[in-house]
């Protein structure tokens, strides 16, 4: 199955009128955005665990990136409610449920194989740093070599210079409306902008993104 799976487009989803699409696991469903491969598959999904799913441990050959979006997500190293980040590098194994059910945005198969670093960070807690901008606040979650992740926070009426992304960008817009000069993107809205890629961002009531740049080929 191949979706949006050419890095060199510029793709924009409305994640809330995808349709959710059963997964192998019980009590499990998934909304595809990105997708290359079947089951085992480099994959960019938002995935709802129903009260009491769960996956059998499994490894993460090419690792996982989570962002927790509602509920509390868990696997044996703890559990981890809505604004968690975590990183399982490539070899690493969980066996994940919910108890109480969840919803999750989850990267699958992006990382490099030499990537060996695991991160836990729950973003309600932690302490964010000024932009480059007035009005900016970022907060790094995790950086190996090009590739940067990171949550931004736009206050209303913030504005950002024109720039150009060596390695592309890809967005997950958490709360508010993230806008450029191509459109206006409320929270929900999946983005990628290919290598060398050029815009505008801004917000005019204020938002917060959830940014990967550097990892899309050249």
């Amino acid at each position: 199955m191949q979706l949006n799976a050419d890095f060199a487009e510029r793709v924009v989803v409305d994640t809330s009128t995808l349709p959710w699409v059963a997964s192998p696991a019980r009590l499990v469903d998934r909304k595809m955005i990105e997708r290359d491969g079947e089951e085992k598959a480099r994959a960019t999904s938002i995935v709802r665990y129903g009260p009491g799913a769960g996956f059998p441990a499994h490894v993460h050959d090419l690792g996982e990136e989570i962002f927790v979006l509602q509920g509390i997500f868990s696997d044996e190293t703890g559990h981890y409610g809505p604004g968690t980040y975590l990183k399982n590098p490539p070899g690493s194994t969980h066996a994940p449920y919910s108890e109480n059910g969840c919803t999750i945005f989850v990267k699958l198969r992006h990382m490099q194989p030499d990537d060996t670093e695991q991160v836990v960070i729950d973003t309600t807690t932690a302490s964010w740093l000024p932009g480059l901008v007035p009005g900016l606040s970022v907060l790094p979650l995790s950086t190996y070599k090009t590739e940067h992740t990171a949550l931004v926070r736009w206050a209303p009426g913030t504005h950002f210079s024109p720039h150009r992304h060596y390695g592309g960008e890809e967005i997950l817009v958490i709360d508010g409306v993230f806008s450029d000069e191509f459109g206006d993107y409320p929270a929900g809205t999946w983005l990628r902008s290919p290598h060398l890629s050029q815009h505008q961002p801004f917000s005019r009531e204020g938002c917060t993104i959830l940014v990967k740049v550097g990892h899309l080929p050249e």
